[in-house]
């Protein structure tokens, strides 16, 4: 069960971090590239956090949707 969680959420951040990127060179954005935090994957349970703030990825989806 654990194994799936983790690939659901990291699958999750992943695609959040897709969005986080369209919408901020949409609206002209320029910061380091977004990502997923490698240390948050160190867990025994990994739900990875986003980069460039260290969020979790509905945060993350709350940001990309703002310049809209």
């Amino acid at each position: 069960m654990e194994a799936r969680h983790s690939a659901l959420c990291a699958g999750e951040a992943e695609d959040a971090v897709k969005e986080l990127r369209a919408e901020l060179v949409k609206a002209g954005i320029i910061l380091p590239s977004p990502g997923l935090d490698p240390v948050s994957f160190v867990r025994e349970a990994p739900c990875p956090l986003i980069e460039g703030g260290r969020c979790a990825s509905d945060t993350a989806r709350w940001l990309a949707a703002v310049p809209r």
